[in-house]
């Protein structure tokens, strides 16, 4: 079982670091925690994201069935997110909205897209058991 001491890792294509350095660490605030020639690896929230680049960029994305995100347990966390993305101007896939109202997997989310057009959801949701 995970644990805090462990970080679940991702990799995602990259057509170029210095779009993929401006949008994830100077423009949505995520830590630079190496770079390479190939790629760059992100403190993602806490967890590991590595853009490595590539050729094979997916050139009409689609929400599914690829996507990653975070899922907060705190609004004000995923308010303090959609603010800092909408102040500085990052490219939305999906505007702000409300998805299954009424049911009791009623959450929030918007979808962002980075340069390499990988798409990113952050979600919350109002019954906090739902986030699994």
């Amino acid at each position: 079982m995970r644990n805090s001491e462990n970080v679940f890792h991702l990799a995602i294509p990259c057509s170029h670091l210095g779009d993929a350095f401006d949008f994830y660490v100077t423009k949505l605030g995520c830590k630079l925690a190496r770079r390479y020639p190939d790629r760059i690896t992100l403190d993602f929230f806490g967890d590991q994201v590595v853009c490595h680049r590539s050729q094979k960029i997916d050139e009409d994305p689609e929400m599914y069935p690829r996507h990653f995100g975070i899922t907060f347990k705190h609004r004000e966390d995923w308010d303090r997110l959609l603010n800092l993305a909408q102040k500085r101007e990052l490219p939305f896939f999906q505007e702000p909205m409300r998805r299954f109202e009424g049911l009791v997997e009623e959450h929030w989310t918007f979808l962002l897209i980075d340069p390499s057009n990988n798409i990113l959801e952050f979600k919350y949701y109002l019954d906090p058991q739902m986030m699994y």
